[in-house]
């Protein structure tokens, strides 16, 4: 990364590698700053975010007389945090009984106290990679200014590498600081939240005894710090894919799993679907350690078949590709029923267009920040990889668009802020080869090397709420956490 894509606003988002997820919950909180540069009248806003495995944050807009919310999970969909923050109406607290007022802050500083020891304990990890990053740099550091006093104790190409490598790194000491600024930020958060608790109790056990109106907008500054963070955190342009990270090894050389892109934060469920011909069973399991463990599971059973590893599970329905046809059925899990289905017309099947893995994967269903899609091709489109964005409720095709790539030399696709990207193979040495912007109708070849351990992946899926890569790889459950170049243009100071 150069200093002058610095300067141009760019903004680096970083996914952490994974820790302590083996647990039944895996909460975590984004933290998140940034520096800013004035152009005129504007400032672009250098931003490093760091997230670790199930990271996300997002707010939910309800209507005015509901105030807005901030959710916070370790597996919501909306990238919720754990908590959950409603903001009253400016004169809900004058209409309101004073004990209804006093109950619903207790719940508000209940959670955000939950939201904050999270990010207590994302910060303190993050922290450790600062460190460690830190270290590295200023050994690199040592060793150019050793090689620079001394040219004749490396060749001319190492001296260069060397020299590229530490121009790359340095960028990463500002946000370095910027963390260690964040963990002091969050200390302090953490003692507002304690001193506003003690008052709330006291409070409970005499009524009236302390100005609502101060505690209030004690809470709703907590929000507004909440949200802020929130709303640094947006969509980007894939720049890199972290090492492999093995879940489990279960079930056959081909399948499907996959969390839900859109769920409340109470839901951990995790989804498995062995095989890709004729296939009806679907195991739900509770959590993702349950999952891990092979345990407590419900069984669903699908009145139709499915084709391919092109399933998504999507706010609460397992969205696929009906077998031996171009037909997409939405089964809900709760109901245990299928809600609508429809034809993909002109999408082929059966083996007529699939990746180059074969496995009767023509039609590939996804989900990212922008929604449901569908990844196929048609006769007419000279098997091209031809993009659907679908309406999730009756199925209906929005609006479609022909990438002009052969899907047979696809290994697998995926989407992620209404970008689709293509690998070049499904086998060893497979990268991440070609992109394809929806908003702008345009494309781009990449050279995004990813490592495929298993040398055989018949799936790979991006999840929006979690912003890491499901892959199905020779019979192993694996994910690989994304890193996303953005830009985030503010008004000028």
């Amino acid at each position: 990364m150069s200093v002058p894509m610095l300067k141009i606003g760019a903004v680096l988002s970083t996914m952490a590698m994974v820790t302590n997820w083996m647990s039944q919950t895996l909460p975590s909180l984004v933290g998140l700053n940034g520096t800013t540069i004035s152009r005129g009248g504007t400032s672009e806003r250098i931003v490093s975010v760091r997230m670790t495995f199930f990271a996300f944050l997002q707010a939910l807009y309800p209507s005015p007389e509901e105030g807005w919310q901030i959710y916070s999970s370790a597996q919501d969909a909306d990238g919720k945090c754990i908590c959950t923050v409603v903001a009253p109406t400016q004169n809900m607290c004058n209409r309101d009984p004073r004990s209804r007022q006093l109950r619903q802050l207790m719940e508000k500083v209940q959670n955000i106290s939950q939201s904050m020891e999270v990010l207590d304990l994302r910060t303190y990890r993050d922290l450790q990679y600062v460190r460690n990053t830190e270290g590295l740099i200023k050994v690199v550091d040592g060793k150019l200014k050793v090689a620079s006093e001394n040219p004749r104790s490396l060749n001319p190409k190492g001296f260069q590498e060397l020299k590229d490598k530490v121009t790359q790194l340095l960028p990463l000491l500002p946000v370095m600081e910027q963390y260690k600024t964040d963990a002091k930020m969050i200390l302090r958060l953490r003692e507002e939240v304690r001193n506003l608790s003690l008052v709330l109790m006291a409070i409970q056990e005499e009524m009236g005894a302390y100005d609502y109106e101060e505690l209030r907008q004690r809470v709703l500054l907590l929000e507004t710090r909440l949200h802020s963070c929130m709303q640094k955190l947006g969509c980007g342009k894939l720049t890199g894919v972290s090492n492999p990270i093995t879940v489990r090894a279960s079930g056959s050389r081909f399948g499907s799993w996959m969390t839900d892109t859109m769920i409340p934060s109470s839901d951990n469920r995790v989804w498995s679907m062995d095989g890709y011909f004729k296939g009806r069973r679907v195991l739900e399991y509770r959590t993702m350690n349950d999952f891990m463990k092979g345990q407590n599971f419900v069984q669903h059973l699908l009145p139709h078949p499915w084709a391919g590893t092109g399933h998504v599970v999507y706010n609460g329905s397992l969205y696929y590709n009906k077998y031996q046809s171009n037909i997409i059925i939405k089964y809900h899990f709760r109901s245990r029923s299928v809600l609508v289905q429809r034809s993909l017309s002109g999408a082929g099947y059966n083996n007529t267009f699939p990746y180059s893995w074969g496995g009767s994967s023509d039609i590939d269903l996804m989900a990212d920040e922008n929604g449901l899609w569908a990844v196929y091709t048609t006769i007419p489109n000279a098997g091209n990889i031809v993009i659907s964005r679908l309406e999730p409720q009756s199925l209906e095709v929005l609006q479609t668009w022909d990438t002009g790539f052969p899907k047979r030399s696809a290994g697998e696709s995926f989407m992620i802020c209404g970008t689709l990207y293509v690998t070049n193979s499904h086998l060893a040495g497979a990268k991440i080869y070609f992109a394809y912007y929806t908003n702008t109708s345009s494309y781009e070849y990449t050279d995004i090397p990813f490592h495929n351990q298993y040398s055989h992946i018949s799936m790979m899926d991006y999840n929006p709420r979690e912003r890491v890569l499901y892959t199905w790889n020779n019979g192993h459950q694996v994910l690989y956490n994304v890193t996303l170049f953005q830009v985030i243009k503010t008004s000028g100071d």
